[in-house]
This record gives C-alpha cells, structure tokens and sequence, in this order.
C-alpha cells in the first residue's frame, strides 16, 4: 500500500506541474466539454498532445438478488444448491452468503496524439476489495455462526489502445475505440475464513475477490459527442470479447455498455452531466478446481449481469485547464444470474491535466 500511495502521489504531482500550452486547449477543457468522468475513452486530443488522469473509483454492493428479486440470507441456505456438496463434508446446501463489499479502484491514465486522427492511450489499475461475510452454524438451519471478512489488493488487468476519428465538424465528432487489456491481476489470492464447522482456515477467495481475470481482452467500440453553447451530449457503445482461459481453465464473460448522456454548463468553471449505462456481462465459463467453498461466490454460474444505472456529475475547470470531476451513479434496473449480491452504489472521482 505505501508503494501505491508513493506512486499515486508522484502522478499528483505530475498533473500540477503541467500546464496548458495554448488557448486552445484551454477552450478543450471547458467544463460541457468532456463526458462524464466515469466515460473511458470518449475524447481525442490535438497532434502533439498529451494528457495525464487520475481516477479513484468505489463500488459498494450490500443485500442478495435472486434475478430482480431480493433475497434473504436464511433464504439462500435453505433453498440454493450448493454445486459442490458432498455430504458430510461439503453441505447440500450454500452455507456462507455474503453481506457487503467495497471494491476501491485507482487507475492512473495517459493519452498522447501522435497525429490528428489518433490518439494512443494506457491505464495502469490497482484493486483494493473488502467483503464482509457471514457464516451459518453446520449443515442446516437458519442460526448464524458469525461474521468475517476477506480482503485482496493488487495490481489489476491494465490496458493499451487508441482512438481513430472517423468524423468530425465544429460541433460533433465520432470516433472508434480499441482496447487491450492485459492480465496483471493476481488469480490466486487466498484468505482466512470462517467455515460453517466454525473453523478457521485459508482457501482460495472466490472469482470475484480475485484482482483480475487471468485472460487477455480486446475492447473495440464507437464514441460520438456533440455540442451547443452551453450543451453537450454523447453515446458510447463497447464490447469486451475474452480471447482465451486462463492458467486455472476458466475466463469471465464477454461484456458489453451501451451509455448516453447529456452535459450543461453551469458557469465558465462548472457544469453538470446526467447519464443513463447499461451493461451486460454473459457468466464465467469453466471453473477453477480450489474454488468450491459453499459460497454464492464459488459458483462460475452466479456472475453475470443485466443492469441500467442512473449517473450524476459535476465537472469543474480549475486554473490552467486542469480538470477535476465527480459522478455517483446508482442502479435502476438489475437483474442477476442466480444468486448475487446487489450493486448499492457507484462514485467515480477524478482529476486530469492537458499539456
């Protein structure tokens, strides 16, 4: 953690101490000129430019879903299956449900222009998750034995790509995108925790506590953006197809989002953004053969989403061009594969600099 704090704080300072080269790109960095900040990829730069980010995203997720439908806990281990159960040893049914999770992102970004038409891009992500856990007593029943918690923190799957301008005029532009994603994230994390025998012991945590996929992604896409005065709009469309299985013979599933949003300006430093996502990730094909604890998060079947989420942000413009913004996002619509915990809210907090 001090190294990551030491790197976050050198990259701070990076942003500070560059400054904008002319009036144009100062006119780039008003406030209705960008997309929200949780938008990956959805503006190019002039030839010889650079930019430098900083993002700090936090997800939290607390309560179960059954598809669109809550779920209680003595729910769970009296009706869903556990895929792995071999009695004595492993119950018939799950007997460990999770309660809550943080999962805390800090992504540190670059962008460069070697021509008008393409910008080149790279994202170095680190993963810091947290879940709290509960645990009922035995085989059966509905008494809880206890809490517990689970922590993993790493690099995570970090990406190279670009972005190509199939169009632009004064007021709109359309550009492709095009993402690697290469597997830096550990797969193999373990933790201790407490078994529904009231033991304590290390297992390998389940996927989604894993700091990244294992298998290398390419992401390939549309972004349009247009603007009027003090208006601004967009949409962006990606897909994200996993190319192989990992060294544990499993990959998660291909993802898609499809968003739009609209931005107004505010005043010469400020301007507001509202944006409606939807994402959809297909379950994790395969499996890793030392993850089967009687988890909800043990079964590859219990990944995968349909989801529509709500975003609200503020974008600021700070001395120089340097930008500072925020977007929280919450979910209206989710639908799960089998059972899985429910998406609580989503805040994205950033900083970026043009020189």
């Amino acid at each position: 953690m001090k190294k990551l704090i030491t790197i976050l704080g050198g990259g701070i300072a990076l942003l500070f101490s560059c400054g904008m080269a002319n009036a144009d790109m100062a006119a780039m960095m008003a406030p209705q000129a960008k997309a929200p900040i949780g938008v990956m990829g959805a503006h190019m730069h002039k030839e010889g430019k650079w930019m430098m980010s900083y993002r700090y995203m936090q997800m939290s997720m607390s309560g179960m879903l059954q598809g669109d439908k809550r779920i209680s806990p003595e729910d769970i281990v009296t009706q869903i299956t556990n895929p792995f159960a071999n009695p004595p040893s492993s119950p018939t049914t799950v007997r460990v449900v999770p309660d809550d999770m943080i999962n805390q992102m800090h992504m540190l970004g670059v962008m460069y222009a070697p021509t008008e038409d393409l910008t080149l891009m790279a994202m170095l992500n680190y993963v810091d998750k947290s879940m709290d856990v509960v645990s009922f007593s035995s085989g059966v029943g509905t008494n809880r034995l206890g809490m517990f918690n689970t922590n993993s923190s790493g690099l995570s799957d970090s990406s190279i790509g670009g972005l190509y301008r199939l169009y632009a005029d004064k007021n709109q532009h359309l550009h492709l995108n095009v993402n690697w994603f290469i597997p830096l994230g550990d797969i193999n994390q373990s933790d201790q925790v407490l078994t529904p025998m009231n033991m304590r012991m290390d297992i390998r945590l389940p996927y989604g506590m894993q700091l990244g996929t294992g298998s290398h992604q390419l992401q390939a896409g549309l972004t349009y953006f247009g603007s009027h005065r003090d208006m601004s709009w967009g949409a962006q469309g990606l897909y994200t197809h996993v190319l192989n299985d990992n060294e544990e013979d499993y990959r998660w599933g291909d993802f898609a989002s499809l968003a739009t949003w609209y931005g107004y300006r505010l005043s010469n430093s400020f301007s507001a953004s509202m944006r409606l996502t939807y994402r959809h990730q297909k379950s994790i094909a395969g499996m890793d053969p030392q993850i089967m604890a009687p988890i909800t998060t043990a079964n590859p079947h219990n990944y995968g989403f349909d989801r529509i989420d709500l975003g609200l942000g503020i974008n600021t413009v700070i001395t120089h061009g340097h930008r500072a913004a925020l977007e929280w996002e919450l979910p209206i619509y989710e639908d799960v594969n089998g059972v899985q915990m429910a998406m609580d809210s989503m805040l994205t907090l950033g900083y970026q600099v043009m020189f």
